[in-house]
Formats: C-alpha cells, structure tokens, sequence
C-alpha cells in the first residue's frame, strides 16, 4: 500500500510469521546422515529473549512515558507543518526546512516504532495470554489515533511540484532522504484524499489488524488430538517429520480434523480480508490483486510475470521429478501428502542441540565472512532469540526489525529437527541484514520483501554448502542434496503455487464471497499442479490453505520466497566464480537497506532480474541436483 502510513506502523502491523508450512522446507541435512541417536534430552536449555533494550515490562514506566510523548509529538508534528509544505518549497532555504521537517518525522517514527515492536513481540511470546492481547490491542489504538496526526505528511510531499522538490534536494541535508523521498513519489498515483486516508488509518485497528489478530489467537488456541494427546500446531506439524510412517499419518489427519472443525472462521477470516483488500485497492486505482504488493517490493510486475511463469513451466522437470524420484526410494507410486516431506527410509537422525546449532550456522557465516558471523553472534550473547516452544507461542519463526535506535529479535520454535537449524540460518540472515541496514535510519532502513528474504535464504545457502563440503560419504552427500532439493522445492516451487493460490481467491472473490468448498478446490487445483501425480492429495489436504499466515497478514508476500531463492543461486554461482571481494560487495547491498532499487544492488555482481535468464539460473541449479540425485539412484 502506499506510505501513508508511518513506517514504524506499517512494518510491524505486516510483519510476516514464517510458516511452518515451508514444513521441512528448512531441512538441512548435516545430522540426517549420521547413525547416532539421541533422546530429546540432548537439547540444552533454550534462550529466552531479553526485550528490556525496548522496555522493562509491560506497566514499565518508561513505556507510559513513551507513548505520552508520541501522542504529543505527533500533535505538534502536525501543527508544526501541516499545509505549511508548499510554503516550505518555495522558500530560499527550501533544502534545509524540509530536511529539518524530515528528520523530526523520522524521529517520531523511530519513536512509535519502538512502542509497536515492543508491543509486537510481547504478544507474540503468548498470543492466548488475555493481558498480552489486550496490552497489544490498546498499543495499536494508541499508535492509530497519534499517527493519525502524521498522515498529511507524506501526502504533502506528494503533491508538491517535481521541479520545485529536485531542486531542494540539491542541498545535501535533504539529498540525503532522496532515496526515501524518490520512494514515496511512487506511491502518488494510488494516495487518496487526506480525509480518505485518514478514514482507512484509522479503521485498519478494528478492522484488518482485528482479523487478523483473530486468526493468530485463533491457530495459537487450536489443539490437535494425536493418539489421545491434545498437542499445539507446532508439536503436531513436527510429528509431520517424523521417521515412522505412521505417526505421520496420524499427525497429517489430525491436522486435517481440526483445520476441518475450524473451517468456518477460516472462511469468513479469509472473505472478509480479500473483500477489505478489494475495496482498498479499488479506491486507489490499483489494476491488479497484487499490484499494491509489487509496488511495496519496488519491484514491476513484469519482472514477477516472469519469474513466475518460468517456475511453473519448470514443475515438470523440478517437483514432479523430484517426487517421483521420492516415492521410489520410498517403494511406491505415490506418496501420500503427510509424506512428502518424511525423512528418507532408512536414515536415522538424531536431535541437535542448541549449542550444535548455534556453532553449525556461526561456522557457515564465519567461513564466508567473520563480520557477518561477529553480527549473528551478538544475537546469542545478548539475548536477541527466543528459541523454546510454549503454549499459546506465535508459531513459525520471524526476525523482527523493531527500530534503528534498538536491534532486531529472532523469534523461533525449536525442537532439535534438521529443519530447525536451517531455520535458525535463515532468520539470523535478516537479522544481520536488519543490523547492517540500521544506519540508513528508520524511513531507509526498511527493504522490499523481495530483496529482504535473500539475506535469509542466503545464510541457508552458507549453512548447507559448508555442512555438504564435510559430508563424509556419498550416502552423506545424497542425503544433503536430497534435503535441500526439498528446500529448494518448498521455497520456489510451493511458494509460486501460494502465490498462484492468492490469485485466484482474491480474483474469485471480486465476484462474491467464497464457500469452504469452493478455496478448497482452488487449493487442491494449485497444489496438484505444482506437487504433480507422485504425491497423492487425499482427503482432508483441502483443508490445509487455512493456517498459513502470510495469506493473512501479507497477501502475495510469498513470492518473495521464490525470488530470494532464485536470486540466492544467481548470487552464490558469481561467489563460486569469483569470490575475492564478494563478501564485502554483498554486505554492502545488505547495509544499503531500502536506498537502492534491485537493479542497482544487483548491478555491481553482473545480474539482472529483468533478464529471463536470470531465472532459469536458479532453477537450472535445482535441476543439476536432481540429476546427481538420480544418478545415485542405486
């Protein structure tokens, strides 16, 4: 959507969960090919974050202060310049004055981005806990109705006149916002009336954040009865990987027995968000379901159009052969849906524990750069994660930004799984994205979905190539490589039929509201297509479009998955290539933050998103592993 809302608001209010429904899509393979097995006790005590680098408590205070001083900042923000731009522009000093009215506002925004993170992630270490809900709740009115003061803004600067805006910009005071600034000039032909806008600011709290707010206490609350124990969804979705066939199978229905029960909420959560998007992007003039995303991402929907099409030509020769190959390993035609992401027959894994972990992924970073390692340590030194799985957690796993003047928090659910290490590899890649970029301030910090889960998939990138250089023997290597195959397949390929999935509900539900039945068939349609006929859809699969949260609170984020991971590829083939001095350049795109577009940040590593081959690079390393797959066949 457009700026109007303040940075600090919009980012924490969309800020994504990592689904577990990339299921074993995080599955590295160091431990699949060792023989030990160890009991659950093996995993260490796991750390808790420490969020008093934000405030002491929820009655802190400092906390109280905070948000008084918002309130009063926002309101003399206001009388201070609101219909006072113009004037500002034309005057002789215009480059300063507008400076100064520019870092007041990113002061404003550092500010209430520290109260809504903090608020953000309390809630999130316990979504059933009625306290957490309502201090949540009451943050987000507060921060509405200051904010709301702040709304003409960015709408003023819209609307001054180009000339007059360039050549106050050739004072460097302001000059230096001009990456922000150029930014927000994007949005200008979708912003509406100041009235209109500050109509839908002020509804987002009980209306979209509200549903959404539903459906996370609604997926935190669900139990799911596996042979007679009533387990949260991250326990049961765990189950999913588990080495016995049939303990999978009894997790897969109970999942489906639940999501069944629950079928009703999820509809109407789901109708009555694409039904608010609608109206939002029909008032802005948005052409396309996903035109308000690609412009978020600063990235044009004929770059995605590619991406995507080259994707779904590619199932074939990718997902359908890979499954293929699974389900005769496995020793039959089909897999059903609960095994698609089983652990390989034979193979015994054992439980990783933390300090394993913690040591796999800060090699991987320490071996390409000491830098980047020395950043994702401070995460485990000062208390930056919180790793334990406890009742009424927000599921998945995310790195939360909060705010420049603070640091990031990793949130994860760990439980000893392969997956959970690569994981761990992932978030702690935003997380030193988020460190480096934190000296643009808080408007330039902030980067496009597509250029921020490149960091991400990244550190997975570094993690696996170091553990398959160790792989001791060629069962070792296959396990590896079969692995991150899924990997790959869970990120490019499950995520463009997400995205595919998106559209047509979002298309369909321009002409009425959805039945249960109706999503159902769009689901099973997409994934049938994508997964292809080695993997068998039975009943109850339908159900599964329901606990996927970036659906919810991000429509069409997922493809940023699927971009970072191509991306990732184009980038890691130069670094083989070439790796003198990559390091350096590629934490310098990381430290950029939002200043540059992806054809810039690109541009000093000789790739090219527009270009179609650009894609088929990622896609042609997938395959390559497939072929070595196959050829070990035997």
């Amino acid at each position: 959507m457009p700026h109007t809302l303040p940075h600090a608001i919009a980012r924490v209010s969309a800020m994504p969960v990592r689904s577990h429904d990339f299921e074993s899509a995080f599955a590295a393979a160091r431990h699949a090919a060792q023989t030990a097995v160890a009991s659950a006790a093996a995993i260490e005590t796991l750390p808790e974050w420490n969020l008093t680098d934000l405030y002491a408590a929820m009655d802190a205070p400092e906390l109280a202060a905070d948000i008084a001083k918002a309130d009063v900042e926002c309101k003399a923000f206001e009388d201070a310049y609101k219909g006072k731009l113009a004037d500002l522009v034309a005057a002789p000093n215009a480059g300063a004055a507008l400076a100064e009215a520019v870092k007041r506002y990113e002061a404003v925004d550092d500010l209430l981005g520290r109260i809504a993170s903090y608020g953000s992630l309390v809630y999130a270490g316990d979504t059933s806990d009625p306290a957490r809900a309502k201090f949540y709740g009451d943050i987000q009115e507060k921060l509405t109705d200051s904010s709301t003061h702040l709304l003409f803004f960015t709408l003023e600067l819209n609307r001054l006149d180009d000339a007059a805006l360039e050549a106050a910009m050739t004072d460097p005071a302001l000059g230096h916002y001009r990456p922000w600034i150029e930014d927000l000039r994007k949005d200008k032909p979708y912003q509406l009336d100041d009235k209109i806008e500050q109509l839908f600011h002020e509804k987002s709290s009980p209306s979209r954040s509200a549903w959404s707010r539903l459906f996370d206490e609604t997926i935190s609350s669900l139990r799911f009865n596996v042979d007679g124990q009533e387990l949260a969804i991250e326990p049961t979705l765990n189950l999913m990987q588990d080495t016995k066939e049939e303990v999978r199978r009894t997790a897969g229905l109970a999942l489906a027995d639940t999501f069944s029960k629950n079928l009703r909420l999820f509809t109407l959560v789901t109708n009555t968000l694409a039904k608010d998007k609608e109206i939002s992007d029909r008032w802005r003039g948005f052409p396309d379901v996903a035109s308000s995303r690609h412009l978020a991402n600063r990235v044009e929907k004929e770059v995605v159009d590619a991406m995507v099409s080259s994707i779904r030509e590619a199932y074939p020769r990718l997902s359908h052969r890979y499954y293929a190959l699974k389900a005769r390993w496995f020793g039959k035609e089909r897999l059903e849906f609960w095994d698609r992401n089983a652990p390989l027959p034979k193979v015994e894994s054992r439980d990783i524990g933390w300090g394993e972990a913690k040591d796999t992924v800060l090699t991987a970073y320490g071996a390409f750069s000491p830098k980047m390692a020395d950043i994702a340590r401070t995460f485990f030194d000062k208390s930056w994660i919180d790793a334990p799985v406890r009742p009424g957690k927000s599921p998945g796993a995310f790195a939360h930004p909060t705010v420049p003047s603070a640091h990031p928090y990793v949130l994860l659910n760990y439980q000893g799984k392969p997956r959970d290490v690569m994981t761990l590899a992932h978030e702690l890649g935003h997380g030193v994205h988020q460190v480096l970029a934190a000296r643009q301030g808080a408007l330039m910090a902030p980067t496009p979905l597509t250029l921020a889960e490149t960091a991400s998939v990244f550190g997975e990138m570094l993690t696996f190539r170091k553990l398959l250089d160790s792989a001791e023997n060629p069962r070792a290597r296959k396990i590896m490589l079969a692995q991150k195959v899924e990997d790959m397949i869970n990120t490019v390929v499950r995520q463009t039929a997400f995205y595919t999935f998106e559209r047509h509900v979002h298309s369909e539900r321009r002409q009425g509201e959805l039945t249960s039945e109706k999503i159902g068939e769009i689901w099973m349609q997409v994934q049938s297509e994508s997964l292809g006929p080695a993997i068998h859809l039975g009943a109850g699969y339908e159900t599964f479009w329901t606990y996927i949260p970036h659906f919810i609170h991000s429509p069409f984020y997922v493809y940023a998955y699927a971009f970072g991971d191509c991306l990732v590829n184009s980038l890691y083939a130069v670094y083989e290539k070439a790796s003198d001095g990559f390091a350096e350049r590629y934490l310098e795109m990381l430290a950029a933050g939002g200043t540059k577009h992806h054809a810039e940040l690109l541009a000093p590593f000789g790739l090219d998103a527009r270009d179609p081959a650009f894609w088929q690079t990622g896609l042609n390393l997938i395959d390559r592993m497939i072929s070595e797959l196959e050829s070990m066949e035997g």
